[in-house]
């Protein structure tokens, strides 16, 4: 299968006897991704091939999302699924509105000022509360690249460039 896989999560205990499973998310549509009837893929740590589990039954837990799937109605049966990751493939994802993104999409592309400079590639994402903040891996120090309008001019995903403005004291040896 030729897919993108993208990860949502990871199993990470069961919860209770009756095949539930506790799940760390990496999602910000868990009640779209984990809705009834929705299909996840569970990947194999031996062989590295993807499983589909079809979700039955969600709810929220404390900070976990709790899930059942279809066909695994106890604890012996989500047993060995504890330490697996969750994943979709780019095909299930939603579009989404004009001016957003999805991670995967952001990360790996090529950041230049407005004035022209590049500066690096996005490796990592960071949400630390009210606004992403874009890590860029320059060849030296990573910059920290904050997702707000004043900073973020363009986002070019056919391109895959990013057009961000330097505002003073984004960058320690700038002027």
């Amino acid at each position: 299968m030729a897919d993108q896989w993208l990860y949502v999560g990871k199993i990470v205990n069961t919860q209770g006897i009756r095949g539930e499973v506790r799940v760390i998310s990496a999602t910000d549509f868990a009640d779209e991704r984990y809705a009834k009837g929705a299909t996840l893929y569970v990947r194999d740590q031996k062989n590295g091939d993807y499983k589909p589990l079809k979700v039955s039954n969600y709810r929220k837990h404390k900070q976990f999302d709790c899930l059942k799937f279809e066909g695994l109605p106890s604890i012996n049966d989500v047993e060995k699924y504890k330490g697996c990751s969750l994943f979709v493939t780019e095909a299930q994802l939603s579009e989404l509105e004009e001016g957003d993104f999805y991670y995967h999409q952001i990360i790996g592309m090529d950041v230049i000022t407005d004035t022209g400079k590049e500066l690096g590639t996005i490796k990592e994402i960071l949400s630390p509360g009210a606004n992403d903040v874009w890590v860029v891996d320059t060849g030296a120090a990573d910059v920290l690249i904050p997702y707000i309008r004043d900073v973020v001019r363009r986002v070019d995903l056919k391109t895959k460039k990013v057009i961000v403005h330097l505002i003073p004291g984004l960058i320690d040896h700038e002027d």
